[in-house]
């Protein structure tokens, strides 16, 4: 038990060092991790999808279109009028689609289907990272790389679930979606929302790219969408009958149980950032 604590202590700390040293080093070093975090998890939710009966998914083939994405849109982001640099993506989602035609699998429907989603629910969730990473300047004429966005968006994350899990093993009484993930409360769901919140005061302090409030809402937006995508791979871990997503982390699952909650917290928190900018 106590080897366990420390193998999960070691390589959660080993995670968090890697993430935010790339975040914050460069963009090479932000653009490679994501690229290759976009990959195996995209890998990983194709080995679990391909053990459903029927379903034979071409996992080199996602796993390669989720890191071309998040290269095309960094690229894009970087060089806003270079857009033929989706091309090579589209043609891969028609290869994903015509080659089904040919290989005479068993469903290529739900092969069709999971193929699509991996590109969906992972690869764009994690390209979207360059939309919060990368600025342009008033004339729009200059782009910069600003770590700031992204790295908060994990750092809001990590704290909710760190207030969640304390509160909540402290003061949860009131399930929050018991059908699906029986541990949660809403006590500890508003007490993860409470510190992150306040962290987001210490962020307008030192970064004031945005004022207070705005940063606050964007905090409370990466907890709410962040909860729903915890939700969601506990619903599909549930469905597959599997505890972990991967090993790949010793002590802490796969790659999908890392990174869950950010795969609906970087949409949403794109969405956030766009929203304020019409008001």
């Amino acid at each position: 038990m106590k080897s366990n604590f420390l193998l999960r202590t070691i390589t959660g700390l080993l995670f968090v060092a890697i993430l935010v040293g790339c975040i914050l080093y460069e963009p090479i070093s932000f653009g490679a991790l994501f690229i290759l975090i976009s990959g195996l998890t995209i890998y990983e939710f194709g080995q679990l999808v391909n053990k459903i009966d029927g379903v034979e998914i071409n996992k080199t083939i996602t796993m390669l279109g989720g890191a071309y994405l998040f290269l095309a849109i960094m690229g894009f982001c970087i060089n806003a009028a270079d857009s033929k640099v989706f091309i090579p993506y589209v043609l891969l989602l028609l290869y994903l689609m015509i080659s089904e035609l040919y290989l005479k699998k068993e469903n290529p429907i739900l092969n069709w289907a999971f193929a699509m989603f991996s590109q969906l629910y992972i690869a764009l969730p994690f390209a979207l990272l360059n939309v919060l990473a990368f600025h342009t300047n008033a004339g729009n004429t200059v782009v910069s790389y600003n770590p700031v966005l992204p790295l908060s968006v994990f750092v809001f994350l990590w704290l909710n679930d760190t207030g969640a899990y304390c509160i909540g093993s402290l003061f949860g009484k009131h399930r929050l979606f018991e059908r699906i993930s029986p541990k949660k409360s809403w006590e500890g769901s508003i007490g993860g929302g409470l510190v992150a919140g306040a962290s987001a005061l210490l962020f307008a302090h030192f970064f004031p790219i945005m004022s207070m409030g705005e940063w606050v809402g964007l905090a409370l937006t990466v907890v709410v969408f962040g909860t729903w995508g915890d939700l969601t791979e506990s619903l599909f871990k549930r469905q597959l009958q599997i505890k972990d997503s991967g090993t790949i982390l010793p002590g802490h699952g796969g790659m999908l149980d890392r990174f869950d909650s950010a795969l609906m917290a970087i949409p949403a928190a794109v969405a956030y950032i766009y929203m304020l900018t019409w008001l």
